[in-house]
């Protein structure tokens, strides 16, 4: 979708993290923006900050509010599925309600919500989809494995949808950042990778060149990163030996250093 300006965009999770990054960038190009998450006070102050954008709340735990979010976003030309949980931890020490809010979040309203809007884009011949996933849906790491999951299964919705719209007019786009810095689940932690960090800036540049170009996926990590997450990828078995423990997976380190606090 080359022409974006004048195009009507839905942001979820536009409330913190990556979200007013990448609504602000959005602004930039033209693009009218709907502003979604839990919380209007924080989207309202965005909002008033970009001009002309509208907010809607919604909990998307809850699945009446994922319809209703569709319905009251309008006819959009770009939606952009950001909103997210963090799910880290073993699977032993989740409730069946925790697993429950983290696949309803992560990975149920954006299958939901592109199911609702797909029909008005494929019927204007015009759209793009971005599903904001993450290098933990690339390469799964123990203590991730509800996160991941939520992850592979994104990066799964985006592929296999790219396919089945080819030829519509219509494209999707998966953005997998590595480690967040200043803002988001990973910067909340109070941990730092030992590896270089992405910004949120260069996430929602990610974003926006996602969508003028029609990417499939765009990694946005250092070089070093990309390329050492390549061999597990190809190579699934790596991760379960004791190099791929400590070496496939860039963030194994980190994890270990958070479980010694």
């Amino acid at each position: 979708m080359r022409e974006l300006r004048g195009r009507l965009a839905l942001v979820t999770g536009a409330s913190s993290g990556l979200g007013p990054f990448i609504a602000r960038r959005l602004h930039l190009e033209g693009i009218r923006l709907v502003l979604s998450a839990r919380r209007r006070p924080e989207l309202e102050r965005l909002a008033r900050e970009l001009v002309g954008s509208r907010v809607v709340t919604a909990d998307l735990s809850m699945p009446e509010e994922v319809e209703r979010l569709a319905a009251e976003a309008g006819p959009v030309d770009l939606l952009v599925a950001n909103a997210g949980v963090p799910a880290s931890g073993p699977l032993l020490d989740f409730t069946v309600e925790q697993l429950d809010r983290a696949l309803d979040v992560n990975l149920r309203a954006p299958l939901v919500l592109a199911r609702l809007l797909l029909p008005g884009m494929v019927a204007r011949g015009r759209g793009h989809l971005v599903l904001i996933a993450s290098m933990a849906g690339q390469v799964a790491a123990a203590r991730l494995s509800v996160y991941a999951a939520t992850k592979f299964g994104l990066r799964g919705l985006g592929h296999g949808l790219r396919a089945e719209l080819r030829g519509t007019g219509v494209g999707v786009s998966i953005v997998s950042p590595f480690y967040v810095g200043r803002v988001g689940m990973w910067a909340e932690t109070g941990v730092r990778s030992p590896l270089e960090e992405v910004s949120p800036v260069r996430v929602a540049e990610a974003v926006v060149d996602a969508v003028r170009r029609d990417r499939a996926e765009v990694t946005v990590a250092p070089a070093p990163v990309r390329l050492l997450h390549r061999l597990p990828m190809a190579v699934p078995e790596l991760v379960h030996t004791p190099l791929g423990r400590w070496g496939a997976h860039p963030g194994r380190a980190v994890e270990a250093q958070r479980a010694k606090r």
